[in-house]
């Protein structure tokens, strides 16, 4: 019998897929059930999902906020998981920490990270990625005054960034999540301003997808991008931007890209337990996780043939 992973997210539904794959021996079945921004639905799912399944993700919302070594509980994302009182709850931030920490430097045989400019939109949602990117000596821009707060203030130093966190994450952390992070319909509105420009000093961009995409200018000719949970449309949006590669941490599976906590769910469930980053770089080897590849330039030259 196959073991079922649902990932509820706070994201749109129209993003919704199944893929059954088989890994190591085991059949799984990988749901993800968008909720529109519904947070009050999004309780009731795990609720009715609590028992039925091996083990449920959080899409579209973070447990923890992370920032030299210190974790800051988001206050809705602790409600959700405290919703489910037998099946375990996972957002991914497990894997984060170990697979896109690792892939930044698989990658140094392909970018040349020292003379790569980077963007990162939200480093403390991804702060293994940025310490990684910092351990290779990339140029980065930490964005989260500019994305998160509407602040120009544009961060290079992670150090910086981190003593900044450990003043502003234990308030920011209790506000309402949908004020810190678009959800439902808003993960599809486009914002034009001010913050493009950050975007044309990168050579690379890398975070979460609804992050890059809300943010990301028409003109992206030449870049890379750096993410995961990439649909079918999502490739057609980076074509038509003229991104050059795109780069994701996670396998595609049924013609997407799943979510860290879709895959790091997916590992819960086949343990039989909740785990640790020993437990996460173990199953990374024995799948042979690796960063995908796309030559979008190469893509755009076949379908022009």
């Amino acid at each position: 019998m196959a073991k079922r992973v649902v990932s509820v997210s706070l994201g749109s539904s129209r993003r919704d897929s199944v893929a059954e794959v088989e890994v190591l021996g085991e059949r799984v079945v990988l749901e993800r059930r968008g909720t529109d921004g519904d947070f009050q639905g999004a309780l009731c799912l795990i609720r009715e999902l609590d028992g039925k399944v091996d083990a449920i993700g959080l899409g579209g919302i973070d447990l923890y906020l992370v920032a030299g070594g210190r974790r800051y509980a988001i206050r809705d994302a602790r409600r959700l998981k405290e919703a489910a009182k037998r099946t375990p709850v996972v957002d991914g931030s497990g894997l984060k920490h170990t697979l896109e920490r690792r892939a930044i430097y698989e990658l140094a045989s392909l970018i040349d990270w020292r003379r790569t400019r980077v963007l990162v939109p939200s480093a403390v949602d991804r702060f293994g990625l940025a310490e990684a990117l910092e351990g290779v000596g990339a140029r980065v821009l930490y964005g989260d005054f500019i994305f998160a707060l509407g602040l120009p203030i544009p961060l290079y130093r992670l150090s910086f960034l981190q003593k900044l966190a450990f003043v502003l994450l234990p308030l920011l952390t209790q506000l309402p999540f949908g004020l810190l992070y678009p959800t439902g319909k808003e993960q599809e509105r486009q914002v034009r301003d001010w913050r493009a420009r950050y975007y044309r000093w990168a050579d690379l961009v890398a975070g979460d997808w609804h992050y890059l995409r809300r943010y990301m200018p028409e003109d992206m000719r030449g870049k890379t991008v750096l993410t995961n949970t990439t649909t079918l449309e999502d490739l057609e949006f980076l074509k038509a931007r003229g991104v050059a590669r795109l780069i994701t941490t996670t396998p595609r599976l049924g013609g997407r890209s799943f979510g860290t906590n879709v895959m790091e769910a997916m590992l819960v469930a086949l343990a039989g337990r909740e785990l640790g980053e020993e437990d996460y770089l173990r199953y990374i080897d024995l799948l042979g996780l690796t960063p995908q590849v796309l030559d979008l330039d190469g893509a755009r030259k076949q379908e022009g043939a």
